[in-house]
């Protein structure tokens, strides 16, 4: 059957769709490299890392194509207002303990709805004079795929307790309302472009998600001399104990207990602690210690340094915390 020669997108409307498209996914790329340094699970560090490279490459197949269009090469462009206004909701979470909010932001309201978008471009894109562009959006539509499957994958293994997951379902809520009031990425309203029914999204081995979880729950047994373990022991006692005292005896000279973000489990109670990563940096160690709880959990780490006297902490952070329902 012959195609017709006539399309739906003019050249004008292709190169505006294509800016607008760029400008959501450039910020999204710079956000997640962002993110990751604020990021305190291992796996969500690993999924963000491998999604950052993916999006740069969408920014610069849309920027490249946009000469071709009869526009300026490498220009993103919001939509309208109200697009730059979901972004900057969407790039909102900063703190150590909203890993749960970027990744919904990212993998659960924008990624699903540019999904849909791309989709339904392709389907409407001429095959005979928009074959670059179609190609562009293949390209983005499969990465999409994998990118939602392995979101969804690492916000179900972050959202088992009840509090996370109604901070996942509220932080949902809030961006789809400006995602709806901004018609979407491109202004023109939400697309919804189905996959065909009973094909799932797919995810591929390059991309598995579960891997990044085991990697992040291994148990394997860190090499520790046995005077630091005895010492990483000691101040984990005090830690579930509450004992400032205690914890001062740990600290290198010149840190204060009370000027580190321990005051944010300052009185909390705990039951047990374990050790959930080790690590050598120089002649220092990193050493990250979960802290659990009846109605709390917390992890803790601590930079500790060898001094004459023996092993001293000489920094402390709390890169997580939360309250469960009793």
């Amino acid at each position: 059957m012959p195609q017709p020669l006539e399309g739906t997108f003019s050249a004008d409307h292709s190169a505006r769709l294509l800016r607008n498209y760029r400008y959501v996914v450039e910020r999204t790329m710079r956000a997640l490299g962002g993110w990751i340094a604020l990021t305190p699970e291992l796996s969500a560090k690993l999924l963000m890392g491998r999604h950052v490279w993916d999006l740069a490459q969408h920014c610069d197949s849309f920027g490249r194509r946009l000469p071709e269009l009869r526009a300026h090469a490498h220009v993103s462009e919001a939509a309208n207002p109200a697009v730059a206004a979901f972004m900057d909701c969407l790039e909102e979470p900063e703190g150590p303990d909203q890993t749960v909010e970027r990744l919904v932001g990212v993998y659960s309201v924008l990624n699903p709805h540019l999904l849909a978008t791309y989709r339904d471009h392709l389907s409407r894109a001429n095959p005979v004079y928009e074959p670059p562009t179609r190609r562009i959006l293949v390209r983005c539509i499969d990465d999409e795929e994998r990118h939602i499957a392995a979101g969804d994958t690492i916000l179900r293994h972050l959202t088992g307790a009840p509090s996370a997951e109604e901070r996942a379902v509220s932080r949902q809520r809030r961006l789809e309302e400006l995602l709806v009031a901004a018609g979407g990425v491109t202004g023109e309203g939400l697309a919804s472009h189905q996959a065909p029914e009973g094909e799932p999204l797919r995810a591929d081995p390059s991309d598995d998600a579960r891997e990044f979880i085991r990697l992040e729950t291994a148990t394997t047994a860190w090499p520790i001399h046995a005077s630091l373990g005895d010492a990483l022991r000691s101040f984990a006692e005090a830690l579930v104990a509450g004992d400032e005292e205690a914890l001062g005896r740990w600290l290198a000279s010149g840190l204060v207990l009370g000027a580190t973000p321990w005051t944010l489990i300052r009185g909390a109670r705990y039951s047990g602690h374990r050790i959930v990563a080790f690590a050598k940096l120089g002649d220092q160690r990193l050493v990250k210690t979960r802290l659990d709880g009846p109605s709390n959990s917390a992890v803790v780490l601590v930079r500790w340094a060898s001094a004459p006297g023996g092993w001293r902490v000489a920094a402390l952070d709390v890169v997580a915390r939360d309250a469960r329902p009793a």
